[in-house]
C-alpha cells in the first residue's frame, strides 16, 4: 500500500491546492497511520524542462548509442512512470495557472507518457484524487465560463489514458483576500473553502476506506 503524492503549485505554504490535498491524506493517514506516501513536489523541485524531448529522443536510439543526457532523461522518466504506476492511491494538488494546467505537471505527465510502453495505462483502476484550485470563479454563468482549460486536461490524461478511479476536489476564489477587486466575494469564497474542505476531508475518509476492504 503506497500513496503518491504530487504538489503542483509554486506558492509554498501559501498554497490553498496543497492545503486541500493534506486534508485529503489526514483523512486516510489518521486511519492507516503506518501508510507510506511517496512525495514528489513539482513546484518546489520542477522536472527538467529538456528531460521530455531527450526521453522521447533517447527512447528510439539503442542504449549504448545514447547521450548522457539522453541516458539520464529515460531513466528519469521510466522513474516518473514507475511512481504512478506502482501506487495504489494518487493525490495530486494542480491549481490552475494562466487558465491552464501548470507546466510543472505537463511535464511530469509528458515524462510519465515517454516513461512507460505505449498505452500503458499507468493508473488503472487506482483511487485518485485530484485537488484543482482557481483564483477567480470559472463556473457556470460566470464571465469566465469555459476559460478552465487545466481541469478537464487532468481528467482526459487521468481516467482516459490513464484508467484511474479519479475523485476531483475544486475550489474557486482562492484570491479573495489577495487581490482587492475580489472583496465583494468574501462571503461566497469563504462558503467555496468551506465545501472544499469537506469534500476533501470526505475524500480522504473514503480512500481509508478502501484500505479497509
Amino acid at each position: 500500500m503506497t500513496v503518491l503524492r504530487v504538489d503542483a503549485s509554486i506558492q509554498g505554504d501559501r498554497s490553498a491546492s496543497s492545503a486541500l490535498a493534506d486534508r485529503v491524506l489526514e483523512g486516510l493517514v489518521a486511519r492507516h497511520p503506518d501508510v507510506p506516501v511517496v512525495r514528489r513536489h513539482l513546484g518546489q523541485h520542477p522536472l527538467p524542462a529538456d528531460a521530455w524531448a531527450a526521453a522521447v529522443g533517447g527512447s528510439y536510439i539503442p542504449e549504448d548509442d545514447r547521450t548522457d543526457a539522453q541516458r539520464d532523461a529515460v531513466a528519469l522518466a521510466q522513474q516518473v512512470a514507475q511512481e504512478i504506476q506502482q501506487a495504489t492511491s494518487v493525490v495530486l494538488a494542480a491549481p490552475l495557472y494562466n487558465y491552464g494546467v501548470s507546466q510543472h505537471a505537463k511535464a511530469w505527465i509528458d515524462l510519465a507518457v515517454a516513461g512507460a510502453p505505449q498505452g500503458t495505462r499507468l493508473l488503472e483502476g487506482t483511487p485518485t484524487v485530484l485537488v484543482t484550485t482557481r483564483g477567480g470563479a470559472y463556473g457556470a454563468g460566470t464571465p469566465r465560463e469555459g476559460w478552465d482549460h487545466s481541469t478537464d486536461y487532468l481528467r482526459r490524461i487521468l481516467v482516459d489514458v490513464w484508467g484511474a478511479d479519479l475523485t476531483v476536489v475544486e475550489r474557486d476564489f482562492t484570491l479573495v483576500g489577495v487581490n482587492p477587486a475580489l472583496d465583494q466575494f468574501t462571503d461566497v469564497a469563504a462558503g467555496m473553502r468551506t465545501t472544499a474542505e469537506q469534500d476533501a476531508s470526505r475524500a480522504g475518509s473514503e480512500l481509508a476506506a478502501r484500505y479497509a476492504a
